[in-house]
């Protein structure tokens, strides 16, 4: 036992000591000889070089999207080709690292790139260590990529790099904001969305760490350090993408009929405080930062709301108890004096100008209700100072959050300045004058004015998810109720008079009513306040609404800026049309006091034919939204356009282009059905087309690349359903 236990241990010994022995030889072998011991790879070429090399992997910033799906902001990854030219380039073993067979080359990749081969050639003959191919090589998608390097053509390498896009341009532009390269190649959050949402979305870049030779040829078995690059975090946000594109489109007809220099507005669930459409004239496309203006509207332009802001005035009184809408008031003029603390009240004659209504309208005796209807500054100053006092009028202005910031999803913001120094600054607040607002301090109040009385915080970030796992949700808005400045008796008061400013012949919004849902609403029109002083021959017009008119679910604010017009509450049609489409996107269309939507027509046909070929006339494009097939048949028999009809359906949802666009020999899509259509052949359509496509279904479309379309995930004719993920690149 002792003598095979001895021999275990002399055999333990000598075995270490070869180890030991073939370490320190290889340690030699690697120091002196510059040899790989157990592969023979000369090392000169490292060692000389001592090249230790980072990688980075950049990491994809996560995507921006509407609650439809349709992506605001994403990330594209592109390649260039390299073309490494000297032959002597070193090399491992028998491997050809540089272009030997140039003609070949060309020939292959002439034929991959559609470009010609000689100007390929030309550039591969060239005496130079390298050199791209110019924009045929450039920007090129993964998928002709992975072509090329299928080829295995010695000398072809890639670089890579990211862009930001925004695939619809100025959509909501301010809010979302742009996302620039810094000078380490990473996409930064700049402004807005983007900005504020930054850690959540640039994601974390991954690296490689290795040794190599001066060529960047790897020794192999040679340790590495590898870390993946993990993507950013998806944010969902509550913009409705029909809805806003309504209302960036109604900006345009407003700045057309008053030649508008700022025009701003929103779209808000009244109920929950999700803003469905936000946004402002001039904006810009983050996709060439032309910027002339880098504030968003609706919460950093303080502004005299005017007239809108009487509907606070009204609710206040009520809510005390001590309004009583058939009483009778003179509504000429408010003359006023004021006591030792400066609070003004009315008298039947004083030294100071009175307060009179708009253009010196003078309504004699009027009730209560009509003074709201009427939107006369004089009874919103009585009862400012004679049913209540200007204090408690200031009171429910805090109550309903004004001259206070929201704290909306991160938005820069100011908190308005209220004007309450002397008797006539704070008459004039009685009827929205002397001191400024925010968009988004009006959206927040009405929410209870519209509503049940609770008032809430609007929002637009619904949700942040992870890039890898959209079932992981790191963040979820949650409806936030910021106050209850008025019972719900009380908003139904006021609501009953904001009805009949609209809907009856002597309320002054009566030119704001649409066929398609009753509204309630109130006007507002007020100079332009710029340091303290009124900007000559200006006016902000305004707009407050609701629908449908017995419920509100849904608030639709609208302000414009211009040279002062006598028609900006008559000449209407622009804001219809904002008005119009939400009522249609949310279903409210022919939905009154509490009735079921009319159900359309019976189908006439189900396809529809026209001639382009045969066509001449340029446009405009009519409306054919709500009308069949066959009615649009008629409309665009003559016209010259290509129609595509999407979903099985006969009435008409949406259009492209809209109303009044030309046409211009371009494609025309009809939808006829949300939930799915039929797949065409995009083969060598425009950036453009596939956007109109993408716009008018609203289904989840990813781009890549630019030119024309040369590659689409679903084949043409296929059956495509909400949710399905359509990928097209193009070159």
């Amino acid at each position: 036992m002792r003598d095979r236990g001895t021999r275990a241990v002399m055999y333990s010994f000598l075995t270490a000591l070869v180890v030991m022995s073939l370490l320190a030889a290889n340690v030699f072998y690697v120091s002196v000889i510059k040899k790989h011991f157990r592969s023979g790879t000369d090392l000169n070429a490292y060692a000389d070089s001592a090249n230790t090399i980072r990688q980075v992997e950049k990491a994809l910033r996560g995507n921006i999207y509407t609650r439809n799906g349709t992506i605001i902001a994403e990330d594209n990854r592109t390649y260039n080709i390299i073309c490494i030219l000297d032959e002597n380039r070193l090399s491992r073993e028998d491997e050809i690292a540089y272009v030997k067979d140039k003609e070949h080359t060309a020939q292959e990749l002439s034929r991959i790139l559609r470009a010609d081969k000689d100007t390929i050639l030309n550039y591969l003959n060239q005496d130079v260590w390298q050199t791209e191919l110019g924009t045929a090589g450039r920007n090129l998608s993964e998928s002709t990529k992975n072509e090329i390097e299928a080829l295995n053509l010695p000398g072809i390498e890639f670089t890579d790099s990211i862009q930001r896009v925004y695939p619809l341009g100025t959509f909501a532009s301010n809010l979302i904001g742009f996302a620039q390269s810094d000078e380490t190649g990473s996409t930064i959050g700049r402004m807005g969305t983007e900005l504020y949402l930054d850690t959540y979305l640039k994601g974390d870049d991954g690296y490689r760490i290795y040794q190599a030779d001066k060529n960047g040829y790897i020794l192999p078995g040679m340790k590495e350090e590898t870390k993946s690059a993990e993507n950013g975090n998806n944010v969902y946000t509550t913009l409705d993408q029909e809805i806003q594109e309504a209302l960036e489109e109604t900006f345009l007809m407003t700045e057309n009929t008053f030649k508008a220099t700022r025009v701003w507005g929103a779209v808000m669930e009244i109920d929950t405080g999700k803003i469905l459409g936000w946004g402002q004239y001039p904006s810009f496309d983050p996709n060439t930062l032309e910027i002339t203006d880098y504030n968003n509207y609706g919460a950093q332009i303080p502004y005299e709301p005017g007239s809108t802001l009487k509907s606070v005035t009204w609710a206040a009184a009520i809510n005390e108890g001590v309004y009583d809408g058939t009483a009778m008031i003179d509504a000429n003029a408010y003359y006023y004096n004021w006591d030792n603390d400066r609070n003004p009240h009315r008298t039947d004659y004083s030294e100071t100008k009175p307060i009179t209504n708009a253009s010196g309208a003078r309504f004699g005796t009027i009730d209560y209700d009509h003074g709201l209807m009427y939107s006369s500054n004089v009874v919103a100053a009585s009862i400012q100072t004679e049913l209540i006092t200007s204090d408690k009028n200031l009171e429910y202005l805090k109550r309903f959050g004004f001259f206070q910031t929201v704290k909306t999803d991160g938005m820069p913001e100011e908190k308005g300045f209220l004007n309450w120094t002397w008797p006539g600054d704070k008459v004039s607040l009685s009827y929205g004058q002397g001191s400024t607002v925010t968009m988004l301090q009006m959206l927040q109040a009405y929410s209870a004015i519209f509503g049940d009385g609770t008032m809430k915080r609007p929002y637009y970030v619904e949700s942040i998810r992870d890039a890898y796992d959209n079932n992981h949700v790191l963040y979820q808005a949650e409806t936030r109720v910021t106050g209850e400045p008025i019972t719900e008796a009380t908003a139904r008061q006021v609501q009953e008079i904001l009805y009949r400013t609209v809907n009856e012949d002597d309320g002054t919004a009566k030119y704001y009513k649409i066929p398609e849902c009753e509204i309630i609403g109130k006007t507002g029109t007020t100079q332009v306040a710029i340091n303290g002083s009124y900007m000559s021959g200006y006016t902000i017009a305004s707009f407050m609404s609701a629908m449908p008119a017995d419920h509100p679910k849904v608030l639709i604010y609208y302000c414009f800026e211009a040279p002062y017009n006598h028609d900006a509450h008559y000449k209407t049609e622009a804001v219809q049309n904002l008005l119009r489409k939400t009522a249609m996107r949310l279903g409210y269309a022919n939905v009154q006091n509490g009735d079921e939507p009319v159900p359309s027509a019976e189908p006439e046909q189900a396809a529809i034919e026209v001639e382009p070929e045969t066509a001449l006339n340029d446009g405009p494009m009519p409306n054919l939204v709500n009308h069949t097939l066959s009615y649009a048949g008629e409309k665009l028999s003559g016209l010259n356009c290509s129609v595509m009809v999407l979903g099985g359906g006969n009435t008409i949802i949406d259009q492209y282009p809209k109303e009044g666009l030309p046409l211009e020999g371009g494609r025309v899509f009809l939808l006829t059905d949300t939930n799915s259509f039929v797949m065409p052949d995009m083969t060598g359509w425009t950036r453009k087309d596939v956007t109109a496509l993408w716009q008018v279904t609203q289904f989840g479309f990813r781009l890549h690349g630019e030119g024309k379309v040369t590659e689409q995930n679903i084949p043409p004719g296929t059956l495509v359903s909400r949710g399905t993920e359509i990928i097209v690149e193009f070159e």
